[in-house]
């Protein structure tokens, strides 16, 4: 069929009405043809009305649905339900062009929404990925050797013991070496060693001496401002009661208190003045708790700075005892309660010990509950001693780079030999001993309190026996103290609650005080021969009571005060009144009044 080319104006029906001449502007164009193909369907006006509805949905009609895919978990064919009905009818890859706008035709732009806002394209789907490289290289294995060896018992102690050597030698060399501000020694020295050289702040002031010395000074004014009325009652004030009394009797006065915040829940298992310092004093923290044991402490307290301690040193167990050296009062013996004896000076700006006890060099296996310094040996070596409840007395001497130890004497027990059999032999073999103390005149002789409510007379120059054995407690004995005027006479306190008086000549007791409770520590005074102090668990010290259990007492050597320390970790100092106090002219007059009081206590009489 020839194809005709006709313009739409001029597509005119055939049985359209014709126009009338003249009638309009398109009378000079052709008229206007419908054409139809010769096999249209002709359909009605109803037909034509009617409305046909169709659902379009997105599936592809052209997609498979019987494709099978291989289950690597099954592994098996399956068919996929899946398949993909997305066609893509068009695509075209398109680009945006910018042109420079100024004035108002920017602002125009930049309001004006985009007429196709579809027209973008991502700038990702732009960018070139550069092409992946591989580079591999071949390298030699490392060398590899067959070693083999016989392990037994004794090689892995060796092994351990020179571990613990090597240890201990790097710990030495690194105290040797130049700290940069030392450790936990006085409070504003350790503050400045904890700063670098570049920080800021006010902790950075105390790298000057000069700075430091005038900063601790007004801390110690502040303190004292603070605690006024307590240093005015502790340098003037006296208690009148007693010139009014029988004279016999006296009051103590309690002055300040002195506690470690990070030390409130230990206890205050040991207490010691300083002999040189009369204001310095240090406080041993731990446990008699076996439950309840960890980290020990010890703090050093000063009169001017109740507030806080000067020095702090942290142990890896409970404190149990500790001594200043009556010479060196910068050295401090110290015995803990995993068997560990230590050596502190607190001159050095470190935190760690100077000397330590180790498994290799005899250390204790069991509490160490007493250490006392003694005179230098000949080749004036520092040396001091030390009780546990491993039944060993232990002599340990200061060498230049070693601790040695030398058992003066094994504390045998010398009980019943028939009620233990031979099995139990070993275990009943040793007692535990609790404290001892030594002669003020006679250097050898010493006396030592044991687990079992034993005290023994023994000497250095005899450690296969004791002198003497005295028997009058039933229970524990917590403390032995010599009398520092007379040295024939010594205390005990136990745990029956009693108090008793010894000669040490005499297996019996001279005196008993019964004290109503367990007795944790005696002392005697240093200005008296017939004045001692005792303190109970019931939490009595003379006429003070208090609602916790106290555990020690030390008497000032220089001052009239005492302090005292409770299982709350707080310790209290008390003035004592001038009853209290009262000093005779001469040492001889003391002695005497204590044989008086002893003649008196036997029935002899006083002239004797």
């Amino acid at each position: 069929m020839p194809q005709k080319s006709l313009s739409v104006h001029s597509l005119k029906s055939l049985d359209g009405p014709e126009q009338p001449a003249g009638g309009g502007n398109d009378d000079w164009l052709p008229p206007k043809v419908l054409l139809k193909p010769p096999g249209q369907l002709q359909l009605t006006e109803v037909e034509l009305e009617e409305e046909l509805t169709r659902i379009l949905n997105a599936n592809n009609p052209h997609a498979p649905q019987n494709i099978a895919r291989y289950n690597n978990k099954e592994r098996v064919f399956k068919a996929s339900p899946n398949m993909e009905h997305i066609v893509f009818h068009f695509e075209f890859d398109g680009y945006t062009t910018t042109e420079a706008e100024t004035g108002d035709d920017v602002k125009k732009s930049a309001r004006a929404p985009l007429r196709n806002q579809f027209n973008f394209s991502e700038r990702a789907a732009q960018t070139v990925n550069n092409p992946f490289r591989e580079r591999s290289t071949n390298t030699e294995p490392p060398p590899q050797r067959t070693y083999s060896f016989t392990v037994n018992q004794w090689t892995i102690f060796d092994a351990y013991s020179e571990d613990i050597q090597h240890k201990e030698k790097a710990a030495k060399e690194k105290a040797k070496a130049p700290a940069p501000g030392g450790a936990k020694g006085h409070k504003d020295e350790d503050k400045g060693a904890a700063v670098s050289s570049d920080a800021h702040g006010e902790d950075v002031y105390y790298k000057n001496a000069e700075l430091r010395k005038a900063m601790i000074t007004i801390e110690r004014m502040a303190n004292q401002n603070t605690f006024d009325d307590i240093s005015q009652d502790y340098k003037y004030w006296e208690d009148a009661s007693d010139e009014l009394g029988d004279r016999k009797s006296g009051t103590l006065l309690p002055l300040w208190k002195f506690i470690f915040d990070k030390e409130k829940k230990k206890q205050v298992t040991t207490l010691c003045w300083n002999p040189q310092s009369t204001d310095l004093f240090a406080v041993g923290y731990g446990s008699y708790d076996f439950s309840r044991q960890g980290p020990g402490m010890i703090a050093c307290f000063t009169l001017k700075n109740p507030s806080h301690p000067e020095y702090v040193y942290v142990t890896e167990s409970g404190v149990m005892c500790l001594h200043f050296h009556p010479q060196h009062p910068s050295m401090i013996a110290v015995g803990l309660y995993d068997g560990t004896v230590l050596v502190y000076n607190i001159q050095k700006k470190v935190d760690a010990p100077i000397f330590k006890s180790t498994t290799k060099g005899g250390r204790h296996t069991d509490p160490v509950w007493q250490v006392c310094w003694q005179k230098d040996d000949l080749d004036d070596n520092l040396n001091f001693f030390s009780v546990s409840s491993d039944g060993r007395v232990t002599q340990w001497t200061l060498l230049k780079n070693e601790l040695l130890h030398t058992d003066a004497i094994a504390l045998k027990y010398d009980g019943d030999a028939g009620s233990h059999n031979a099995d139990d032999e070993r275990l009943f073999s040793l007692a535990g001993g609790c404290c001892f103390d030594f002669h003020k005149r006679v250097e050898h002789l010493f006396t030592v309190g044991t687990e079992e409510g034993r005290i023994y007379k023994c000497s250095k120059d005899y450690n296969s026996q004791y002198l003497l054995s005295f028997e009058g407690h039933q229970m524990s004995v917590y403390t032995v103290r010599y009398n520092p005027f007379h040295g024939s006479y010594f205390l005990s306190a136990s745990a029956d609650w009693t108090v008793k008086l010894w000669d040490h000549n005499d297996p019996k007791a001279v005196m008993t005080f019964d004290l109503n409770g367990s007795v944790g520590d005696v002392a005697w005074a240093p200005y008296s021969s017939t004045v001692f102090a005792a303190v109970t668990a019931e939490g009595k010290v003379f006429q003070v009571v208090r609602k916790t259990k106290l555990t020690h007492i030390a008497f000032n050597p220089f001052e009239p005060m005492i302090l005292v320390g409770d299982d709350k970790g707080t310790v209290i100092s008390l003035k004592l009144s001038p009853n209290l106090r009262r000093k005779s002219q001469t040492p001889d007059e003391e002695t005497t009044k204590l044989e008086t009081v002893i003649n008196l206590a036997k029935g002899k009489p006083s002239n004797a």
